[in-house]
Formats: structure tokens, sequence, C-alpha cells
């Protein structure tokens, strides 16, 4: 099950966060201090959360200028639900539906939404096909001879309990006597005391994924007393000492052996679990692969207030530098290095129970270096997201990928009266929540050498090859228009990066934008237009100009030169009369393969690498359209250019 969206209302700084789309990898949260971030994950964790030491509470978490006066006003503050999420149901939970509801209970895609009050109430959300589950009672059974097409039609359980009441009688010789007890202990076994929704929700209810918290304060501490720690309730201990928790009880499977007095025993295995732990940490740790986490046992005597002494076991962190060959306590070392550990060791108690999470991390990585914190990142991409849903937050350019924006979600403080809000657009006012984005696309820019005065920003690499080959062909050529040397081509990876590439830069560079064929991307281009921060007319598109609904780059070609560029590249024998359809030619040549897609750029390497044969032979056809599109996109510099 997979967590699609969130919103968070009256929860501290936040009225109302909006609708808050969450990414089905990872969602990066990017705001400046005190913006809402941290408020945002402690309201979602709060949900469905991974452990039992927190809980909601009006008097510390509802917005304090509000809480006077909504109860003058009468309302209960603890029946208000701060926080609502949606999953949607993937085909494993339908599986295991099907097996116990029969087919059709609930359809694919569908979603179930998640309340939870500050009363601490959890409701849900789903609809579930009552028909359908009818209809698998029905076909368990043999029924009497004429009464099946009858039943066959009935879509409600209490309808079906009637009909077989009404069927089974002295009259219906055929009808077996047990009839109404084999479909009541049928929907028994099934539904229990439950009515069929509520059955469905208990039988999802364990594949909602948990959320896990894990923050700065989360860290484990250098010392802590065993025997307390481990025999005190989860809920009352703090997220540090969960934390030290988990390392006791991965080290041991009870108590009495983590205390063996056997010193060498419980110091081995605690060692054993530090040096596992330790060597996950340093798969992506570049900064100094020469540490290790040295735990310990100790005790200490203690007197209490009436002068018995008693001895306390007490676990002892400390981390030894081989390069530097020092030891330090683990609370004076790194801060970067001692949350690694510490987030490691918290997560493998859930790792190793196999549960659904989805990981809340906050200012991950905040006390790293610029290259340790890009190690971080790629901690998430390959050991986290491929398993668990992650959601973290930043105010770093170095914790953001350039190449993922899509990813990122903007999180600022609008005032008191609008609170924190949190949206996917790039079109805030805020150059202070703007910076951690500028400042990655600035340093990835840098790293490509990629910004000029006049900018041409295209979707990706396939268009950047044929753009700037046929241009510099035509430049060597009387009668033809090349593109103008003042452009600089920029392809920024995809057509969902182009609106937030110029949100963040269209104010400050000179940019024109051509996309290809209708997508997602142009709405939000659009509303940038609408913004004044591009004009209209510097956004073309190439099915404009050839005068089509869609068109892709690869359409200014005639089909067959495209054709033969495909057949070459892939070692195909597509032929035009292959092509079905008016759409864009790399969709019908996927379906003429059998494929969803395949790999534009190929043909556009093999373009490239194969020009001088190529270019001769275009047809008088292609070139007309590739220099009408030429001299649409010069047109957009500016006049005193």
């Amino acid at each position: 099950m997979q967590l699609v969206s969130v919103e968070v209302k009256k929860f501290r700084n936040i009225i109302d966060s909006g609708h808050v789309e969450i990414d089905p990898e990872v969602t990066c949260l990017v705001g400046k201090n005190e913006s809402g971030k941290t408020a945002f994950l402690h309201a979602i964790y709060r949900l469905y959360p991974a452990r039992s030491n927190v809980s909601f509470s009006t008097s510390d978490q509802y917005p304090a200028w509000l809480e006077k006066k909504d109860r003058l006003k009468g309302h209960n503050l603890d029946k208000v639900n701060p926080v609502t999420a949606t999953y949607r149901i993937d085909n494993d939970d339908l599986a295991i539906l099907k097996d116990r509801f029969g087919e059709g209970i609930i359809s694919p895609g569908s979603e179930v939404t998640l309340s939870r009050e500050y009363g601490g109430k959890l409701y849900y959300t789903l609809n579930v096909s009552e028909k359908n589950f009818v209809k698998h009672i029905i076909d368990t059974f043999d029924w009497p001879r004429g009464t099946k097409s009858k039943a066959n039609k009935i879509k409600t359980i209490d309808a079906l309990k009637d009909y077989v009441v009404e069927i089974e009688n002295p009259k219906n010789s055929e009808a077996s006597d047990s009839l109404i007890e084999t479909v009541t202990n049928k929907l028994d076994s099934i539904l229990g005391e439950n009515e069929l929704k509520a059955a469905v929700w208990a039988t999802l209810k364990s594949r909602i994924p948990k959320f896990l918290y894990f923050s700065e304060y989360s860290s484990l501490p250098y010392s802590v007393e065993i025997e307390r720690i481990l025999k005190t309730d989860p809920e009352n201990l703090n997220d540090n000492e969960l934390t030290a928790r988990t390392l006791l009880e991965l080290a041991a499977t009870d108590e009495e052996y983590i205390t063996d007095p056997d010193y060498e025993r419980r110091k081995r295995e605690l060692e054993n679990v530090a040096n596992a732990i330790t060597q996950d940490v340093l798969k992506y740790w570049s900064q100094n692969p020469e540490l290790r986490v040295q735990p310990d046992i100790t005790q200490k005597t203690v007197e209490d207030n009436k002068g018995n002494c008693s001895v306390l076991d007490e676990l002892k962190l400390r981390i030894w530098d081989q390069r530097h060959q020092l030891s330090l306590p683990f609370d004076e070392h790194s801060t970067g290095f001692r949350w690694f550990f510490s987030f490691l060791a918290a997560f493998s108690e859930f790792e190793y129970r196999d549960d659904n999470l989805i990981i809340l991390l906050d200012e991950p990585a905040l006390g790293l270096h610029a290259k340790a914190q890009n190690d971080f990142l790629q901690f998430i991409e390959e050991r986290l997201a491929p398993s668990s849903q992650v959601i973290y937050t930043t105010h770093s350019p170095f914790m953001i990928q350039p190449g993922k924006l899509e990813r990122v979600r903007l999180v600022e403080d609008k005032g008191q009266t609008e609170g924190t809000r949190v949206s996917s657009e790039v079109t805030t006012t805020d150059p202070d929540t703007l910076f951690p984005l500028q400042g990655a696309l600035g340093y990835d820019l840098a790293q490509h050498l990629f910004v000029a005065p006049h900018n041409l920003i295209v979707e990706g690499t396939s268009d950047y090859t044929y753009l700037r080959v046929i241009s510099d062909y035509f430049d060597t050529l009387e009668h033809r228009t090349p593109l103008n040397d003042k452009w600089s081509l920029v392809p920024v990876g995809g057509v969902d990066l182009v609106p937030t590439f110029v949100a963040l830069l269209g104010n400050h560079l000179d940019v024109t934008v051509i996309v290809d064929a209708q997508k997602g991307g142009h709405q939000k281009l659009a509303k940038i237009a609408d913004q004044g921060i591009l004009n209209s007319n510097r956004i073309i598109t190439i099915g404009s100009v050839l005068g089509k609904k869609e068109a892709d780059i690869e359409d200014i070609f005639e089909e067959e030169e495209y054709l033969e560029l495909f057949n070459n590249t892939f070692g195909e024998s597509v032929k035009k009369q292959d092509l079905k359809g008016n759409d864009p030619i790399v969709r019908k040549i996927a379906r003429a393969i059998g494929k969803d897609r395949f790999d534009h750029g190929l043909p556009a390497d093999y373009f490239l690498r194969n020009r001088d044969q190529i270019l001769p032979k275009l047809s008088e056809e292609t070139f007309n359209r590739f220099e009408k599109i030429f001299q649409t996109i010069n047109a957009t510099l500016p006049a005193k250019n």
C-alpha cells in the first residue's frame, strides 16, 4: 500500500497545509527554519506511528491563537482531525482481500483514507462492493434447482439471508435443512461480529504502513541505564531512549542475556551488533572509513534515599577513530556519524521485523559536509526507498537532487492568518524558501557549464542533438536559416523539470522553452506565464509550429526517415504501413513493436554518429519543418539583441 497524499489542519503553525501529493519513493520538504517542516512531519507521524510514545494533544499542538477562540465558539477540539492521509491499495492488498472476500470486493486502484482526531480516535474511509461479496458467497454453495438464478440477482447480505430463509421451507423438498446454518456460518467465518466494511478494514489495517519519525533528538546517548530502559513501558521513553532500547534488543533476545554476569559473552554480542551497523554506515560514509563504534557494559553503585546500595548496569558507547588513534565518547564525536549510526540502529528494529514503514527524516545529514550529504542521498535511494517511502525535510541545497525536482515540496509560513502551506509549485515569492532549490540547481548548472545570456530550454538530449546538428548543418547552407548563434541549448532532463527550471531562473535569465507533445508540464508552464515569470510567446510547442495537436521532436522528420533511423538503431524492420493512429510517431512505433516505449535517445545518438551520411539524404519537407522551428525560436530573442 502506498501513501499518495496528506493534508494537515490546525496543528501548531499549520492552519491548512493544502493537499500535499507524496512521491511514490522520496518526497523532499524544503523550507527555511521555523517554516513548519517539522510540524508537518510531527502531524503525519501521529496519524499511525510505529512507536507508541507519541499522541495528539490539543494543549500542546492546537494552534495557540485559535484554541481560545474555537473553544468559545463551542467546538470540541478533541473531535478535530489534524491530519488526513490517503493510501492507494496495490495488487498484493487486492490478492489478500480476494482470498477472503472474493473477486472485486475493492476495485483496482482504489484508495483508503485515514484520519485521526486530537482525542486519538482513528477513522477510515474506503469503498467496498457488497454486491461482489454476495456473489462470492452465492458461488460457494450448491443451490436447489431453480433458485440460483434469483440468487444471482441479490446485491446485499441482508437480502441473501432473507432469500435463504424463503427457499428453505417444507414446500421445497430439494432444499437442505442446513442451508440457513451453512450460509450463516460462512458469513460469520468471514465477517465475525463486523459489518462488511469493518471486516475489510480489519484485513487491510495490518497492511497500512506505519510512520517512523527520526530526528537529532532520536540519536543514541553516550550512557544508558540498561535495566530501566528495558523494563520501562516504551510509551514512557523518549526517542533517544527508544533507539538505545532497540540497540540492546538487537544484541539479545531477552534482558537476562544482556545483563549476563559473563562479561565476555555480553560484550561480544554487543560488539557484533555495533560492528554490523557500523559496516552499514561505512558503505555510505566516505568522510572517514576508519571509525568504529565500541559498546561496553559497566557497573555503577547507587544509593537510594534510605541509604540502601545497589549495582546498576550501564551501556556506554564510544567511537574509535583508527586514523587518528583516538577514542571519544559517542556524544562528543561528529554529529553526522552519530546521527547516521543511530538512525540505522532505530531502523533495524523494524527492518528485521519486515514491517511496512514510511520513514520521516527531520533535517537528516544536517551536520554533514556537502559530499557526505550526497552520500546520504545515495543511502536514501539505495537502502531506504526500494522498500519504504521516505519523506524528509531540509534547507540544504546539497540535500536536493537537481535531476529529481519533481519530488520537492516547498514549505512556506504565510503568517498567522494563513499559517504554513505546502506546495509542489515553485512560484513562491519568498526568496529564502527558494534558495535551497536555486542553490542545488545552480550547483548542478555550474558543474555542467550550461547557463548563458540566452537560453533555449529543451526537454532532453534527443531534442538537443537533433536541433544542434541540423542547425549546424543549415549554417553551412546559404539558403537555410539556422538557430541564432546567441542561443545556448540547455537540456534539463525531461518535460517535468522544464517548469521548475524556468520558474527558478526565468526571472534572471533570457529563456525560451520548446517542448514536445501536450503533457502535464504544459499546464505548469502556462501558470508561470500567467504569473509573469515567462512570456507566453516564449513557450513553443512543436505541435503548434507543425499544425498538429500533438507532436514530438521526432515528428519533424518524414515518417520514412525516422523509421530508417529507428530500424538502423535497433535492428528492426518496421514499415510505414505498420504504423497506426494519429499520435506522435514514437508512440506509433512502440505499438507496432508491442512495447510501451523505447529509448528515444538511441536513435538520436545514431543520428549524431552518422550525421555526415544522413544529413544529405534528408528531404526538403523535413528541412522546411526544422527551419520553421528555428525561425520561430529566433523570433523570441529580445529585439535589443
